[in-house]
């Protein structure tokens, strides 16, 4: 086993995931901390470095024997963003060559093992990027579209269906607990917390909202109005995001993967694939489960950058201690 090491993050506005492997694919260490985007909390960069430093010591190995370091960042869109994300590897002594990337360049690694294909992130943000069979990356956004299927966004979606009087019977159990999560004992009184901006911290409020999703997401397995309107009118966005980036590919079939808790969900996963399999699709897709966790992504994007052969020796010590998903 070589005692030089890489350390491959996979940062996002929930957690940081920081794995460090040899230069074999053998996992050292492995951690989960908080929120690693300045937009989502105040102490990203501290998250960050204190990952990192704690998963380095696990292995005890030293920052000198550091060979690489690749780092996913979500929020990573325009240049300008590496004024604050650099920092957030910036610890003192872990001087080796660094590779900052916007996370989805992590997830579509690990999950699609750098071969063509679109990968879809629904959790926390949400983004759609494939690399095409000439090594292009593109993504939703370069086309200035967005899918607001994104925790959060379903979240405000359902409260505002709500609070606009658009529900019925179906909708009973879902929105006992809004008002339970709200903390609200009536839809009037939620109104009322609703017009006075629900909380006056943006971080806060988008957190809160980004906690209700799971319940929507379950409510819709269940026939909830209200759920199954906000659910299918994101699924509908997400379909649009990656016909607008299959259209750069050679092949008339490519290969599509889900990563996050929202895509993944029963009702995302079930719906946006039976979505992209009905006839009108400028493409054929086939859904693949991902290979690897984003984190593991940038693990083998660090050793990528090191020139290291990613041969089955390596792909298979990964597979021994990679746990998706993360």
């Amino acid at each position: 086993m070589s005692s030089e090491v890489v350390i491959g993050i996979d940062g996002g506005g929930t957690y940081t995931r920081v794995m460090v492997s040899d230069l074999d694919g053998n996992v050292l260490s492995y951690i989960e901390r908080g929120s690693a985007s300045i937009y989502k909390d105040e102490q990203a960069t501290l998250n960050v470095h204190e990952a990192i430093a704690e998963a380095l010591h696990m292995t005890g190995r030293t920052s000198e024997q550091v060979q690489a370091l690749a780092a996913g960042i979500a929020g990573y869109d325009n240049p300008s963003d590496l004024d604050w994300i650099i920092p957030l590897t910036d610890l003192p002594g872990l001087t080796c060559p660094k590779w900052h990337v916007n996370d989805a360049v992590s997830a579509h690694s690990g999950a699609l093992m750098t071969q063509p294909g679109i990968v879809v992130i629904a959790g926390t943000g949400s983004i759609i990027a494939g690399i095409t069979e000439d090594g292009q990356f593109i993504r939703n956004y370069d086309f200035h579209h967005y899918a607001t299927s994104a925790a959060r966004f379903i979240s405000y979606d359902a409260v505002y269906e709500t609070l606009a009087g658009h529900s019925n019977a179906t909708d009973s159990n879902l929105i006992r607990l809004m008002l339970e999560h709200w903390n609200v004992s009536s839809i009037s009184e939620f109104a009322a917390v609703a017009i006075r901006g629900f909380t006056e911290d943006r971080r806060e409020r988008d957190k809160r909202f980004g906690e209700f999703a799971p319940f929507i997401t379950a409510a819709a397995e269940h026939g909830s109005s209200v759920a199954v309107r906000v659910c299918n009118r994101a699924i509908d966005q997400m379909k649009v995001g990656i016909e607008l980036i299959a259209s750069s590919f050679i092949s008339n079939e490519v290969a599509a993967t889900f990563i996050g808790s929202v895509v993944n969900s029963p009702y995302f996963y079930r719906a946006l694939s039976e979505q992209l399999s009905t006839a009108g699709s400028n493409k054929r897709y086939t859904v693949v489960k991902p290979q690897f966790s984003p984190v593991a992504g940038s693990v083998l994007l660090a050793l990528k950058n090191l020139n290291i052969p990613i041969d089955k020796a390596i792909i298979n010590n990964l597979h021994k201690s990679d746990h998706l998903p993360r």
